[in-house]
């Protein structure tokens, strides 16, 4: 692939497929990011890769049965992650589902692609993404998460500062661990299926958890770590774009490693005080503020 000149990548900003993969990784930048918070606060790493399996047999049955497999996969991860809900009392036992999950939804995925005909490649080609393919349901998907999830963090903030920071905690103050960690859940889970198209599920961390890595680094509460996600998730993704435009080089790795490169020169930065959303059990309870 040949390099563009500067001249040309303004050019290209001006079709139509090029705006709208930019706006979509621009609303994805408010959003997933503040995902990545609960991944990392929960300790739930396993559901990203059980939803990235559970998307793919959405796509399956979409192709199928003729409906939009976009539409399915979402629908199909917000049923996973209501369904698993239940079983995210302890890391372990939810880290055992994921497990479970994501071996049944592969091979139910490879079993409604082989006994349908359908042609797999299509399915197959999302877990490395189509950015330019975003169409405009896709934005109003992205759109919604980057509306919903903001909005839940700022309503919920003291409930979800205390639910992150220690669950035995938060349900003794009276918060209503089961029914937010199920809407917690059902958020990831769409957040992952809604991303795919942008970086692929493959390299989905790119949207999501690494902006959150370097943010627990840079912040000092909930609140701090969120905004610092969301602000590393925008430079990220409007940086790794506009380099993949110059370039001409895909999308969704040139993505992955731009926030890869923020999350190691982060983490080279001495840590000056500790925070207190992520001091040990002993220490005061975290701020939401």
């Amino acid at each position: 692939m040949n390099a563009v000149a500067w001249a040309d990548v303004g050019q290209l900003l001006q079709l139509a497929p090029v705006q709208r993969a930019g706006v979509a990784l621009l609303l994805a930048a408010v959003g997933l990011p503040v995902i990545g918070v609960v991944i990392v606060g929960l300790d739930i790493m396993p559901v990203r890769f059980a939803m990235m399996h559970v998307a793919l047999l959405g796509i399956a049955v979409g192709l199928l049965t003729g409906l939009d497999p976009m539409l399915c996969a979402l629908l199909a991860c917000a049923l996973a992650g209501a369904g698993v809900a239940p079983l995210a009392r302890t890391p372990d036992g939810l880290s055992g589902a994921m497990g479970l999950l994501m071996s049944l939804a592969i091979a139910a995925a490879l079993l409604v692609l082989a006994v349908s005909g359908v042609n797999a490649a299509g399915a197959f080609a999302l877990l490395w993404g189509s950015i330019l393919s975003v169409g405009t349901a896709d934005l109003w998907v992205i759109g919604a998460l980057a509306v919903v999830v903001p909005a839940l963090f700022w309503w919920r903030r003291r409930d979800l500062a205390l639910l992150l920071y220690d669950r035995e905690v938060a349900l003794s103050s009276g918060v209503r661990g089961e029914r937010l960690t199920l809407v917690l859940l059902v958020l990831v889970a769409v957040a992952v299926g809604g991303a795919i198209k942008l970086t692929g599920a493959l390299l989905v961390d790119a949207l999501t958890l690494l902006p959150a890595l370097a943010a627990r680094r840079l912040g000092t509460s909930l609140k701090s770590i969120t905004a610092w996600a969301v602000g590393i998730g925008i430079a990220v993704n409007l940086t790794g774009f506009l380099v993949a435009l110059r370039f001409d080089w895909p999308p969704g790795p040139v993505l992955v490693l731009t926030a890869g490169v923020v999350v190691l020169a982060v983490h080279l930065i001495p840590e000056r005080r500790i925070s207190s959303w992520r001091a040990p059990a002993s220490a005061s309870l975290p701020s939401s503020h």
